[in-house]
C-alpha cells in the first residue's frame, strides 16, 4: 500500500498536475497524496438517472377487453406498470445543461430524472440516442451546473490513471480508481461500434453512464460495461472513448441522430494465408478490401480491392472492427486521410465520407422501392416511415409505423443489419413485424 501511494505521489508530482497533487496532511503534519482536490471539482457533474416506463401487462386475460369489461376490471390499473431503474450520466456543457450517457440507461424511458449531487433533481429531455455506440443525450434546465471537460481519449495510454465516478447498486455517487488496462477492445459483442477503454477501476451495475476521468479531472470515457461471469465486479471494466461519445454527441445535439458516413467497401482481416498470397512481410496488420461498390466513396478516391487498409488519419487499422469504429466517427462530408498497402507500395487516399444511409437504402431489393426506412430510436428493429400508396410494399400489407424485427427468421437490429442480410439473392423476403403490441408476417 505505501510503495502504490509513493508511485501515485511521484506520478502527481512529474506530471505537474495541480489540481490533483495538492496534498492532505496526516496527524503528524506529513503531506499525503490526495485525489481529493481534482474530485470536488469533478464530482458535482457526476449525476444520477432515474427512468420510469409504462409496461403491458403480461398477463393475457387482463389484455383482453372482453375479460376486463366482463369482470370490471379498470383498463389503466390492470394493464400497465410502472417501473424504476437506475444509472449515471455526466454533465459536459453547463450552460446549455448538456447530459451524456448511455443509451441503454433510458431505453424505453417514458420519464428521465437527472439527480445532482447537492440534491436538486429534474425531469430531462431526450434530445437523441445512438444505440449502435450506446451513447444517449439528455438535456435538462437547471443553473449554477457542473461540467467536465473532454480529453482526447487518443492520447490515452495503457499504464495512465483513471478514476471511475458512477451510482453502482444506487447506493449513492462512489469514486474508484485504477489504470488503462488496454486500448482498442473490440469483438466483445456489446455494441455495434466498439473500440473500448479496457480498465480496472472498479465498475458495477449503475456505473453504467458514469464518468471516466484522469487525474486532471478531464472526461477520458463513457463507463458502459463489465466483463462478470461470477456477477460482480473482476477488474474488467469497459468505457466508451470521450472521442468517440463526442462525435456521436454533436450529431445528436445538432440533428437529433447520428448520420454516420460510409466509404462503400467489403473488408476481410489478414491472416496467415492472405499474408502469404499477398507476399507481405510477417507481422503486417491491417485490413484486406475484397469489394468497392459501385459510386461510393471508396471507389471516387481511387480504393480498390486488394488494397490494405494501414491507417485512417495516421492511426493504425488492424481489425474489421478498428476499422468500422474509425469510419463510424466520421460525418457525413468529412474527409478521411487513409494510407494504404497496394502491391508492395504505401499510398495515401482522401476519402470524402458518404452517407451512410442513403447508401444502405440503395443497396436493398427493388421489393423495398417506395419504403423508408430508419433505425428505430425507441429500440431494436427498422422502423418503417413511410410507404409509398402504390409500392409493392403497400400491397403486401407494410405500413407507416410498422417496425421490422425480423428478416428472413434473421434478427435485425438496424439498417445495416438489414442491408447485409438483402444482400443475399432471392425473390420474396419474409419480414418479421411488429405493429400496434403485435407480432405477424408480412412477404415481400
Amino acid at each position: 500500500m505505501r510503495d502504490c501511494l509513493l508511485a501515485l505521489a511521484l506520478v502527481l508530482f512529474v506530471s505537474g498536475i495541480s489540481s490533483a497533487a495538492l496534498p492532505s496532511t496526516d496527524g503528524s503534519g506529513r503531506a499525503l497524496p490526495s485525489l481529493a482536490p481534482m474530485l470536488k471539482t469533478v464530482n458535482p457533474a457526476v449525476v444520477n438517472i432515474s427512468t420510469f416506463a409504462t409496461r403491458e401487462n403480461v398477463n393475457p386475460l387482463l389484455s383482453d377487453p372482453f375479460f376486463r369489461r366482463f369482470f370490471d376490471i379498470p383498463e389503466r390499473r390492470y394493464r400497465q406498470r410502472r417501473q424504476q431503474s437506475a444509472g449515471s450520466g455526466v454533465i459536459v456543457d453547463k450552460d446549455d445543461g448538456i447530459v451524456l450517457t448511455n443509451y441503454h440507461v433510458i431505453q424505453r424511458a417514458d420519464e428521465i430524472h437527472v439527480g445532482l449531487l447537492d440534491g436538486r433533481s429534474f425531469e430531462a429531455k431526450l434530445l437523441g440516442t445512438d444505440p449502435e455506440l450506446d451513447i444517449a443525450v439528455l438535456k435538462i434546465e437547471a443553473r449554477e451546473l457542473t461540467e467536465v471537460k473532454l480529453a482526447d481519449s487518443d492520447r490515452l495510454q495503457v499504464g495512465d490513471f483513471v478514476v471511475a465516478i458512477g451510482n453502482p447498486f444506487g447506493l449513492g455517487q462512489t469514486v474508484t480508481t485504477g489504470i488503462v488496462s488496454a486500448l482498442g477492445r473490440s469483438g466483445l459483442g456489446i455494441e455495434g461500434y466498439e473500440n473500448f477503454i479496457q480498465t480496472d477501476a472498479s465498475i458495477n451495475p449503475g456505473n453504467s453512464g458514469g464518468a471516466l476521468v484522469n487525474l486532471a479531472g478531464e472526461l477520458v470515457g463513457i463507463n458502459t460495461a463489465i466483463i462478470a461471469p461470477a456477477g460482480g465486479n473482476v477488474g474488467i471494466g469497459f468505457a466508451i472513448p470521450s472521442n468517440m461519445a463526442n462525435a456521436s454527441m454533436v450529431q445528436l445535439v445538432k440533428f437529433g441522430e447520428v448520420r454516420r458516413g460510409r466509404f462503400g467497401i467489403n473488408t476481410q482481416e489478414i491472416n496467415k494465408e492472405l499474408r502469404e498470397a499477398f507476399n507481405l512481410p510477417n507481422g503486417q496488420s491491417g485490413v484486406l478490401i475484397t469489394g468497392v461498390a459501385k459510386g461510393s466513396a471508396a471507389e471516387k478516391a481511387g480504393l480498390s480491392a486488394g488494397d490494405i487498409i494501414t491507417a485512417i488519419d495516421d492511426k493504425p487499422t488492424r481489425s474489421n472492427a478498428q476499422l468500422r469504429s474509425q469510419i463510424g466517427i466520421k460525418a457525413v462530408g468529412e474527409v478521411a486521410k487513409v494510407e494504404v498497402l497496394r502491391e508492395g507500395d504505401t499510398r495515401t487516399f482522401q476519402v470524402k465520407v458518404g452517407d451512410f444511409r442513403s447508401q444502405l437504402l440503395a443497396s436493398l431489393p427493388d421489393q423495398f422501392d417506395g419504403v423508408a426506412l430508419e433505425d428505430n430510436k425507441r429500440g431494436d428493429g427498422i422502423a418503417v416511415t413511410e410507404v409509398a400508396p402504390r409500392s409493392q410494399a403497400a400491397y403486401a400489407g407494410l405500413r407507416e409505423g410498422d417496425i421490422i424485427v425480423a428478416f428472413n427468421r434473421q434478427r435485425v437490429q438496424s439498417l445495416e443489419d438489414l442491408a447485409e442480410l438483402a444482400q443475399r439473392p432471392g425473390r420474396q423476403y419474409l419480414l418479421h413485424i411488429f405493429r400496434d403490441g403485435q407480432y405477424f408476417y408480412v412477404v415481400l
